[in-house]
């Protein structure tokens, strides 16, 4: 093995998903059987395992990058979720439940914390997003929305290589539905493909063009120092050029998962268009920003309404906002930055829910674009359960948003 990665590297090849062209031309050739089989009409589930089992080889095995962690956190998982399944059917006992989501949650939290210490991390690439989809599927069976896990369609839904280092983050329920559906040659070569191709189109130009000029031309030519000038200069080159790299990213998963017959979710819908930083959020890293809205923010919020941990509903949701993006900003590391750009948004989400609800102009105006707000940009560089109608507004949900 280390004689292959030494060959890679003689080569020039560093497998960075969606990193290079030397990646893209790999996509295509793993792309290109499923586009057979769906000539005639064959289920590409199989397949689709083979090829992530293939990618994953390239990615993580091949690279270096932590293939014994990803093999004991896979699975760690999968027993986790089929032990517990087993014992869900028999009983609901949230202390169980609880048991088995902090479990669940073990390998992010150690990685997150041997990466902030000095010694070698303990994960892999992509370790987070292929989490979240562990933690979910133990939320959602002790919820009930999901009964049954089958083994070929778990294995598929972890390692779905498209979306294998950095999502977006699928749903089980949909992953399924995608993957039993038989889809007609003639909705597959009129809708399916020719979108996936668009899609992956358009990562190249997001990635590959806007991402690389922005860098080259703007954020590195930037001079050193602290004046304000050049604080907001770097503000926001760094903020666009994270835009169009992570976009173009989402827009090649979206279009990979296409063309393998499955609806992987929308991660942006223009979000410096925003009129504030709740519609930011609604447009930003939008899967990621839906899951905390689910499976955190939701649920505390529908808890503290249940014991009247508080007197208003309204302050449960600041609570809860607070909170979400503590936590979002502890998913990022354990730097102090990180805590403070957590608690810097939370704070900005309830501002502005409170300035829409107590502002006469704002109600007077927020159809016009007087009101528009500024949003604000990366301070700092780094590396299912529907709401209550008593839910105060979620401030990452405003109902289906359109694809980009």
């Amino acid at each position: 093995m280390e004689l292959l990665r030494t060959a890679f590297e003689a080569a020039g090849l560093h497998f960075t998903q969606y990193g290079d062209w030397a990646n893209l031309q790999i996509l295509f050739v793993l792309l290109l059987p499923a586009v057979i089989l769906a000539l005639f009409r064959v289920r590409t589930r199989i397949y689709g395992i083979f090829a992530s089992l293939v990618m994953i080889f390239l990615l993580i095995w091949v690279s270096g990058m932590g293939m014994r962690y990803f093999a004991i956190f896979f699975l760690f998982e999968a027993a986790l979720i089929f032990i517990y399944r087993l014992i869900r059917k028999k009983t609901a006992n949230k202390y169980i439940y609880f048991c088995f989501l902090f479990l669940s949650l073990c390998p992010m939290v150690i990685s997150k914390i041997t990466a902030a210490l000095p010694m070698t991390v303990i994960g892999f690439l992509g370790l987070s997003y292929l989490n979240f989809k562990t933690i979910q599927v133990i939320i959602d069976l002790y919820d009930g929305t999901v009964t049954k896990v089958r083994p070929l369609t778990f294995i598929y839904f972890i390692l779905f290589f498209p979306t294998l280092s950095s999502g977006p983050i699928g749903r089980y329920q949909q992953f399924e539905s995608d993957i039993t559906a038989k889809i007609p040659v003639k909705s597959y070569f009129g809708q399916y493909f020719p979108n996936g191709i668009r899609k992956i189109i358009m990562g190249i130009g997001y990635k590959f063009v806007l991402a690389y000029l922005i860098n080259e031309y703007w954020l590195t030519t930037i001079p050193p120092g602290h004046g304000l000038a050049t604080v907001f200069s770097h503000m926001y080159a760094y903020s666009f050029y994270l835009f169009f790299d992570f976009a173009g990213y989402s827009n090649f998963a979206v279009g990979a998962s296409l063309i393998l017959g499955v609806h992987t979710p929308e991660n942006f819908n223009m979000p410096f268009a925003s009129k504030d930083i709740k519609e930011f959020w609604q447009r930003w890293h939008i899967s990621l920003s839906r899951w905390f809205n689910d499976y955190i923010y939701s649920r505390f919020v529908m808890n503290a309404l249940k014991k009247k941990w508080f007197k208003s509903r309204y302050t449960a949701g600041y609570v809860g906002n607070i909170l979400t993006m503590l936590i979002m900003g502890f998913w990022h590391g354990l730097a102090l930055h990180y805590i403070v750009y957590g608690l810097f948004h939370g704070a900005l989400l309830v501002g502005t829910d409170l300035y829409h609800r107590k502002s006469g102009f704002h109600k007077k105006h927020k159809n016009s674009a007087e009101a528009c707000h500024k949003i604000p940009p990366c301070f700092f560089r780094g590396r299912g359960t529907p709401a209550s109608r008593r839910l105060p507004a979620s401030p990452w949900r405003a109902g289906p948003i359109p694809k980009a």
